[in-house]
């Protein structure tokens, strides 16, 4: 699970402070930095850098092995392409002929209008928007860009390019509507033609066992097809779907186990070798076991299909990859959180017979991203917590990473705008200008570490995506998100050192329902309802708590000058409330409670406000900025003796994000 990054914005970046200054490196460094974090703008996305402080630090054998695990990484990025879409990628292979080859006009509108659509598309990793999965629209005529096409000497099929320019077809990545065939709407690539929801959920009842203390994610790695009308898995796997751009992986792979800086390190990755030759859930459970209980070393990974948010019916997951380095004293001082999972635990407001009675395995880490790909860049969470599975999660444990030079890459960028624009008063300003920045810090950690390693299910239930199906990752990203805002306002972080006082609770309370019920509409076009799951979750656990605490008056609602407010009464009581949602929907997911959960998503976190929205995107307008972010990544120059071994490897950070992606389309593209 992971937090989005467009979601932390208004609390970790409209609401920080004033950050440290800026470390300049020496000329000693191998390290090539840009002196500026912001790199350009196009649509509503802005492109930011980040620095990698550690790297310097590191041994050659462990620069190896961050540039192997990246390699492998960025050998799968076809792979995420077509899971989003069957003609992602000769589309891409398209753009790119053009990037590189069109000599004609440049200064023209119709170039502007392409420049910028080819660069959306860039960014989402395919032709649908990366945050509404809405076909993204190209505002310039086809006849202008089979144009292009012709002086890129590159041609599209016939359906590919209506994909592009008929807006009745592939509209929409992802739909998450239960009134429809959620499958059939949906124009991802996880399901074969012919294949209908119904088809999908009685196939996997059929493969369920519920007394199966260890079950296997079923279908996460495969795409579901008909063959002589009968369903079959195509396994992505070696020698399977998407075998050459694994392959490719299992060669980077291998040459990362001979550098890994211990025993477990490389025992975890031959295994995840092991993996993707075989394609088998039972071996992707034994990598995960071995990955949560590898914590030593300084250099961690993800790599693999992981998060199911792509799919309508939450099963099959897109790849990603992102390589870390520990920031160790970032991680020292937030370990405390982990070592006391126990304690938060057993005084959670949940049901007893809901509670771990042990909590086994919790890691934290503050890292530096190195380099990410797949459904994790551009666009990057700013935390995670792996793996998925619950079972291994109660028996084995979990780890939780914040991405601590993201997050510092997002403050320096960030401003005070739309905190000053929708604050209720100037004590509320205040408090977001002192705490705010830490206080969205906090809540990732909680969110993360305790969050989602909480609760149990109740013996004989489900897997959340069979008892809970399209609903089950909104719900998991409530609980979680209330977990952390349950005890952000604890006395115990005050005693554990880990917050000065309850104001930065108060801050992040302020920063969570502004962004629940006004800011994150700004994301939206007029019209479109939340179905993205992570800004479901966020207008769920706001609209309930305001409804809940209406009697109370715990949230005011305040018009002034035709501009909507909230305001919280008593933080206290709001907390009880938080509290009282978590207990809910933490007895949803340990009992299966389809029905419940289907009432609480579809009653606060869908149906937008008409009137709120108008009002939001009106208010915004003049501030201009960005409700989406992304990085340019560091590129890696290894540099040989004279026997071609690598003694040093330099980072570089100077690409633009259209010359990143021509570079990576030219050196890591492997299934066209």
């Amino acid at each position: 699970m992971k937090i989005q990054n467009i979601l932390a914005f208004s609390s970790l970046v409209a609401l920080s402070a004033a950050c440290g200054e800026k470390k300049e490196p020496t000329e000693n460094e191998q390290i090539t930095q840009s002196h500026e974090t912001k790199v350009e703008r196009f649509a509503d996305v802005q492109i930011l850098r980040f620095e990698v402080p550690s790297w310097d630090k590191l041994s050659i054998k462990q620069k190896e092995l961050v540039y192997y695990l990246s390699q492998a990484g960025l050998a799968g990025r076809d792979i995420n392409y077509d899971q989003n879409n069957r003609f992602n990628l000769e589309i891409r292979r398209a753009l790119e002929s053009i990037h590189e080859k069109y000599t004609g006009d440049k200064t023209t509108s119709e170039w502007g209008k392409f420049d910028t659509w080819s660069k959306q598309v860039f960014f989402s990793n395919g032709i649908h928007h990366h945050y509404s999965m809405d076909k993204i629209k190209p505002n310039f005529s086809q006849a202008y860009f089979e144009k292009l096409m012709k002086a890129g000497e590159h041609n599209l099929s016939p359906e590919a390019l209506a994909a592009i320019f008929d807006p009745e077809l592939e509209k929409k990545r992802k739909v998450k509507n239960p009134d429809v065939d959620m499958i059939v709407a949906s124009a991802n690539n996880f399901y074969g033609e012919g294949v209908t929801q119904k088809m999908v959920e009685d196939f996997y009842k059929s493969k369920q066992d519920l007394n199966d203390p260890e079950p296997i994610e079923l279908g996460l790695n495969s795409t579901l097809i008909l063959e002589k009308g009968k369903l079959v898995e195509d396994v992505w796997k070696s020698k399977g779907k998407y075998g050459l751009a694994i392959d490719q992986i299992i060669f980077w792979l291998k040459k990362a186990v001979k550098v890994a800086e211990n025993d477990q390190q490389a025992k975890a990755l031959k295994v995840l070798i092991d993996f993707y030759k075989t394609g088998s859930l039972k071996k992707w459970d034994e990598y995960n076991i071995l990955w949560a209980t590898s914590t030593k070393g300084d250099i961690d990974w993800i790599n693999g299909f992981i998060e199911v948010y792509g799919d309508a019916l939450g099963k099959r997951a897109n790849y990603e990859s992102m390589v870390q380095i520990n920031d160790f004293e970032a991680s020292k001082r937030m370990s405390v959180v982990a070592k006391n999972a126990q304690w938060f635990e057993d005084n959670s407001p949940l049901m007893p017979e809901h509670k771990k009675k042990k909590v086994v395995g919790v890691s934290y880490k503050v890292v530096e991203v190195a380099n990410e790909s797949g459904e994790s860049a551009p666009s990057t969470p700013i935390g995670v917590n792996l793996p998925n599975n619950n079972w291994i999660r109660d028996v084995h444990g979990s780890k939780s990473v914040s991405l601590g030079n993201i997050i510092d890459a997002y403050n320096k960028a960030g401003g005070p705008e739309v905190v000053e624009e929708f604050a209720n008063d100037q004590e509320e300003i205040n408090r977001a200008n002192k705490y705010g920045s830490l206080a969205g810090k906090m809540h990732t950690a909680l969110h993360e570490v305790l969050g989602h390693a909480s609760g149990q299910l109740n013996k004989g239930v489900g897997q959340p995506s069979e008892t809970l199906e399209n609903y089950a990752s909104t719900l998991e990203e409530a609980r979680a998100d209330l977990v952390g805002l349950y005890y952000i306002m604890d006395q115990k972080m005050v005693d554990l050192g880990l917050i000065e006082s309850l104001e930065v609770g108060k801050a992040e309370y302020d920063g969570y329902i502004r962004n629940g019920l006004l800011t994150q509409l700004q994301r939206l076009e007029m019209g479109q309802n939340l179905e993205e799951e992570h800004m479901q979750n966020r207008q769920l656990v706001s609209a309930w708590v305001f409804e809940k605490g209406l009697k109370d008056k715990v949230i005011e609602k305040i018009v002034r000058n035709g501009k909507t407010y909230y305001d919280i009464k008593d933080y206290k009581k709001l907390r009880v409330l938080f509290g009282e949602l978590l207990r809910e929907i933490q007895r949803i997911k340990s009992e299966g409670d389809y029905k419940a959960g289907k009432n609480l998503v579809e009653t606060y976190g869908v149906k937008v406000d008409s009137k709120i929205h108008a009002e939001v995107l009106k208010r915004v307008k003049p501030l201009n900025i960005a409700p989406y972010n992304g990085f340019v990544y560091p590129v890696f120059v290894p540099i040989m003796d004279h026997t071609g071994k690598i003694k040093d490897i330099k980072l570089e950070n100077k690409q633009n994000f259209i010359e990143q992606m021509l570079y990576y389309g030219k050196n890591n593209s492997f299934l066209y």
